[in-house]
């Protein structure tokens, strides 16, 4: 009879061991899944990023080809034909510049890391207003200069 209760002893520290496992490893689970959403905020946010870079980049390109469009269009087709595909290029370009801002806003989730921060809005806001302007300059300089 001496025998059965150090098996029983045995079994109870064998099954605490195993409790002890298990909630080290439930934490262990908690802080990786911690872990994966800030990551997974970071990365959103840096998308969020990299789309209003992208909109920028297709309103300069926009711009460029319009002011372009009309230089290089001037003497191989009517003038109002030049200036109108040059106009609608330029005021794509206005679109996007817009549209970066408006996306810009809403960059997803906030990010939980501290070290993480977003472009400022008033950045946004000054550079893509004065980009905006001077698509404005280009599309009045399309008209009045020949």
């Amino acid at each position: 009879m001496a025998r059965e209760p150090n098996l029983l002893e045995q079994k109870v520290a064998e099954v605490e061991e195993s409790a002890t496992q298990l909630r080290r490893s439930a934490d262990a689970v908690e802080v990786s899944a911690d872990r994966n959403t800030e990551l997974a905020a970071t990365r959103t946010l840096l998308a969020a990023e990299r789309t209003y870079a992208a909109w920028v980049r297709t309103a300069l390109a926009a711009l460029a080809t319009g002011v372009g469009a009309k230089a290089l269009l001037s003497g191989v087709v009517p003038s109002w034909f030049a200036g109108i595909s040059a106009s609608v290029l330029i005021l794509f370009s206005g679109f996007c510049l817009i549209a970066a801002v408006c996306r810009g806003l809403d960059a997803g989730v906030p990010p939980p890391l501290p070290g993480v921060r977003r472009i400022p809005f008033w950045v946004l806001v000054v550079t893509n207003g004065f980009l905006v302007l001077v698509a404005l300059f280009a599309l009045v300089g399309i008209w009045v200069m020949k």
